[in-house]
């Protein structure tokens, strides 16, 4: 069955100020009720505006501007580690439905309509339907979770997410038993996606990913709707994108328009692609190198010539006293 939608109702980067700054003074305000309080600290008010500058911030939508103030900040956080900045998160991305270089998706990707906006659940659930976004996130409480973000090409960054547990969502529609794995779809849109259009591209679109459903419900495992304290910009994701941190960074997909319930383990797109360099756990592991390259050090960003910003590469990103539970008794050098 459908589920009814609700209708919509009518810099350099040392000039940069820094994300534990800005999220300090986030902290601050939701704790203290002064979210809109930002007149009476100009000297904070001027450090968040030249924080963003040159960024232009995507409109808040309104079903989404009172959640933002009552949102639960930091609940998670990474400890002794410098957010990256705003301008390379935003900047510095894969997303191929706009292109192959990591400035396509900034350059491109404002043209995409995220609203209105729509999830399909569908599959081995007791409640599949049409989900409109705003119906969606109606009862749930935003979380902000600082995480680290590790790519497959060796580089990572530590990315402020809004959103709340995937396992919020999926109780919510009650898989049944013979529910297994979860699969996901971005939206497919030639029209505004310059990527798909391209006859160079290699991926048979729309790009699918999947998870094992112990996978899924873990407590880490976020649907994210905004970064930074703001709404998120479609370069990163928009409306709707998935962030599952102790896994390479193309495991968390974006532009979510479908999440499938599955009682066999879905073929995911890079997996289809390149098995042999791309499984489907693709669990962080620096003992499991890619063929092309080691996975032992990441380049965290920002970084230059004269800050090279290498560090060793964690097991599970550094989140295995939380997930390595998860794969007991397997070989990670197999189930890559």
């Amino acid at each position: 069955m459908l589920i009814h939608i609700t209708p919509r109702s009518a810099c350099r980067s040392s000039e940069i100020t820094t994300e534990t700054a800005y999220l300090s003074r986030r902290h601050f305000m939701a704790g203290t009720g002064l979210l809109l309080a930002g007149a009476a600290f100009p000297s904070l008010a001027t450090e968040t505006a030249s924080r963003y500058e040159g960024v232009t911030p995507a409109p808040v939508p309104a079903w989404l501007a009172p959640k933002l103030a009552k949102t639960q900040w930091r609940t998670t956080e990474v400890s002794g580690e410098a957010i990256t900045p705003f301008r390379d998160a935003s900047q510095y991305n894969n997303f191929y439905e706009f292109g192959p270089e990591k400035r396509d998706p900034a350059t491109h990707a404002h043209q995409l309509p995220t609203e209105p906006w729509s999830l399909i659940i569908d599959g081995e659930v007791a409640k599949p339907g049409r989900y409109a976004l705003e119906d969606l996130f109606s009862p749930f409480t935003l979380q902000e979770r600082i995480y680290r973000m590790r790519c497959v090409e060796a580089w990572s960054m530590v990315i402020p997410w809004l959103g709340f547990p995937l396992a919020e969502l999926l109780k919510r529609v009650e898989p049944t038993s013979s529910a297994h794995y979860v699969g996901f779809e971005t939206l497919n849109d030639p029209e505004h996606m310059p990527g798909i259009r391209s006859r160079f591209a290699l991926i048979n679109w729309p790009y699918v990913e999947g998870l094992r459903l112990d996978e899924a419900m873990h407590p880490l495992t976020l649907l994210a709707v905004g970064m930074y304290g703001r709404v998120l910009p479609n370069q990163n994701g928009a409306p709707l994108r998935l962030v599952v941190p102790w896994k390479y960074g193309f495991k968390s997909i974006k532009s979510i328009v479908r999440i499938s319930l599955l009682s066999t383990q879905p073929r995911t797109t890079w997996q289809s692609m390149a098995p042999q360099e791309y499984g489907f756990y693709a669990n962080v592991n620096p003992d499991v190198s890619h063929p092309r390259w080691s996975q032992a050090q990441e380049r965290r960003l920002p970084n230059g010539v004269f800050s090279s910003n290498v560090r060793p590469t964690l097991v599970f990103n550094g989140y295995a006293d939380e997930v390595a539970s998860l794969y007991k008794g397997m070989d990670l050098k197999k189930d890559y």
